[in-house]
């Protein structure tokens, strides 16, 4: 009894790291050999899920009845506005693509700039002074690199989320495959 109840989680475990090492494999590739098509595609993804949560939004404030009138007032505009920017999304894939891939990449820029700030002062909380001003001065750089050329910035982070995606996928299907049978 105890090697099949040891088993099964062992077992899903190796699956779920196979079946997720392929598809962070294949997304991979896909970014790689498709930037464009593959950066459009997560971008239908994205607005579908918007017009979707939209969608759900607006039942909750529209058939709810726990909720008061804010509160329905409030889901049913979120659920229009998540349907508007679905909408639109598709209206205009690439455009959309484009501008999201800018926006998160100064998110990202703004975020290492803060977190490199961030780290600073907290300093005298830090075991290692040097590596904290190291890591703050790297990621002050890193993110003013960012917001210097938001387009390049979004290709760059795109190749890399691309490559990352590849190798810790591969690596993956190679735990998974080489585990411990339990």
């Amino acid at each position: 009894m105890t090697d099949t109840a040891s088993e099964s989680p062992a077992k899903g475990a190796r699956l779920a790291l196979l079946v997720g090492g392929l598809a962070a494999v294949g997304f991979g590739v896909a970014v790689l050999v498709w930037p464009t098509k593959t950066a459009v595609a997560l971008t239908g993804v994205i607005a579908v899920y918007a017009v979707v949560a939209g969608i759900v939004y607006a039942a909750l404030g529209l058939f709810s009845k726990g909720i008061g009138a804010g509160g329905r007032i409030g889901h049913v505009l979120l659920g229009v506005l998540y349907v508007v920017a679905g909408v639109y999304a598709f209206g205009s894939l690439k455009q959309s693509a484009v501008f999201l891939a800018l926006f998160l990449t100064i998110m990202v820029g703004v975020m290492w700039v803060v977190e490199g700030f961030t780290s600073l002062f907290t300093l005298g909380q830090s075991g290692s002074k040097a590596l904290t001003i190291t890591f703050a001065i790297l990621s002050v750089i890193a993110g003013f690199t960012l917001l210097s050329s938001p387009l390049w910035g979004a290709v760059f982070l795109w190749w890399f989320l691309g490559i990352a995606l590849v190798v810790l996928g591969g690596l993956n299907v190679i735990r998974s495959i080489t585990g411990k049978k339990a």
